[in-house]
């Protein structure tokens, strides 16, 4: 039995078996009807692709857009899902929950352009930050922080 095993039935916690994940998944959650905005401004700001959307089906009819259970983006390699929070949702609305989502890029500053003509804010200066590059940080229309950083340029080597 390895340490962690035996720690564990020790404190009365039966032994797990390893869980393995095949994806990790955020999902942005904005007050609806705001989701089809979010998700054309995903699209314009950062380059996401779409890539399937379910809408409500059971929409009042009263209530003239419907509302997106799910929409998700492709933006890179990964995969996030935006939604809409109805007005009556029992979940915690998610605005300032201390959140920020991390994107690398080549082009720094043509994306953080890009990102603030489709409605993003700045939120200070592009600053270099030690053994990671140059990072801007920007709050989306939805209340989102997105930090884009360069990739760090490694030193040349100093030959002696």
């Amino acid at each position: 039995m390895t340490q962690e095993v035996q720690n564990g039935a020790e404190n009365g916690v039966a032994a797990a078996t390893a869980v393995v994940f095949s994806a990790f998944k955020p999902q942005l959650l904005v007050q609806a009807p705001k989701a089809s905005d979010a998700v054309q401004f995903y699209k314009s700001a950062f380059g996401a692709e779409e890539v399937s959307r379910t809408m409500h089906s059971k929409r009042k009819a009263e209530q003239e857009l419907p509302l997106v259970l799910s929409a998700d983006l492709k933006l890179g390699s990964s995969v996030f899902s935006v939604s809409d929070l109805p007005d009556d949702a029992a979940q915690v609305k998610t605005e300032g929950s201390g959140c920020a989502f991390i994107l690398e890029t080549e082009d720094l500053d043509a994306a953080i352009s890009k990102a603030i003509a489709a409605g993003a804010v700045a939120e200070g200066e592009v600053s270099e930050v030690e053994g990671s590059g140059r990072v801007g940080k920007l709050k989306d229309p939805y209340g989102y922080l997105w930090m884009i950083s360069s990739v760090a340029k490694k030193p040349a080597d100093v030959e002696a």
